[in-house]
């Protein structure tokens, strides 16, 4: 598996590092600021079934940078991503001499094709590299468009087709989140796809599987005024859910749920552990994109990114965590 994944991180670099000269793709100066702890006033690196190992919070004068909603890391330096404002966006991560974020450079922005210049258009939400292709949730105009990764951001995407009903999206909590399950594993490498806060009459959250023997709608249990922004698979098979809370009643806050891979059939609603939670008294804001990726040590790394709604009162953060398998008890 890791000499696989090397592979195709290696040949996805070399397409998005391609893609600097084309037309349609613009190189953006971003300035970065290094946050060292993850908790205001506080050096606890341990949260729930995370260690936090460091992040950024990045700014540009740029009228195209913000609105990261979706972030997959190639590898530990090099990332390619979608702005809900229908750009694509690619960099690369710095680290510092023990390995901890400390900038981004070469960062550009590209046209999603395919979209018109309107936001019902263009809401990219969630971004899976699924072969060789990069496939992208839409939510708004609901849809998967699939983008030949190779030709990335010269392809217009192809429509794929979901078993979710057309009139059970919610115009602005919609088509979501879209991750690969590990091709090894219960769902033999499918494509999930989660919405935002399309609800069934329960008041759960409307998913599917797209492909495999447990192709079909399924729901997740939604509690705590909590909306699903993004998901990814852990190598082990289950199924880590990002979910934000950004309401007056509440305020702002974040968490992580795990669902148990063996739990997700049609029909099925599931539900899982927070592995983590947090709200402004950690270094968070508008949190929307999650990607789970392996470290150079074998290690599992967590990548959160946000998405600053173009606000001067918002920021653009991506924060890295590493996850801490709690012992087994043996009775």
């Amino acid at each position: 598996m890791k000499t696989a994944f090397l592979v195709l991180s290696l040949a996805l670099v070399s397409s998005v590092c391609a893609l600097a000269a084309p037309a349609g793709t613009e190189r953006i100066p971003v300035q970065s600021s290094v946050i060292d702890r993850f908790r205001v006033g506080s050096t606890d690196k341990r949260f729930g079934s995370l260690e936090f190992l460091g992040g950024l919070e990045l700014s540009s004068h740029s009228s195209k940078f913000g609105g990261m909603s979706a972030i997959r890391m190639l590898d530990d330096l090099n990332f390619l991503g979608v702005m809900d404002t229908g750009y694509w966006y690619f960099g690369t991560l710095e680290r510092d001499e023990v390995g901890r974020p400390s900038a981004v450079t070469d960062f550009a922005v590209g046209k999603i094709l395919g979209n018109g210049d309107h936001k019902y258009d263009s809401d990219a939400e969630g971004m899976v590299i699924d072969g060789n292709r990069a496939l992208v949730s839409f939510e708004r105009d609901h849809r998967i468009g699939a983008f030949d990764l190779n030709l990335i951001p010269r392809s217009a995407g192809k429509t794929v087709p979901h078993p979710i009903p057309l009139h059970e999206f919610r115009s602005n909590a919609g088509m979501e989140a879209i991750a690969k399950a590990p091709a090894d594993g219960a769902l033999d490498g499918s494509i999930v796809v989660l919405t935002e806060k399309s609800l069934d009459k329960k008041g759960d959250i409307f998913a599917a599987v797209l492909s495999g023997p447990q192709k079909g709608v399924f729901f997740v249990r939604r509690w705590g005024r909590y909306d699903v922004t993004d998901a990814d698979f852990l190598p082990d098979g289950d199924l880590l859910i990002l979910e934000r809370r950004f309401n007056l009643a509440d305020g702002i806050g974040m968490r992580i749920r795990r669902i148990a891979v063996g739990d997700i059939r049609p029909g099925a609603t599931v539900d899982g552990e927070v592995i983590m939670e947090a709200n402004l008294a950690n270094q968070i804001d508008n949190m929307e994109g999650l990607d789970v990726f392996e470290a150079p040590d074998g290690g599992t790394h967590i990548m959160l990114v946000s998405d600053d709604n173009r606000s001067i009162l918002q920021r653009t953060l991506m924060l890295e965590f590493r996850l801490v398998e709690e012992p087994k008890t043996v009775n």
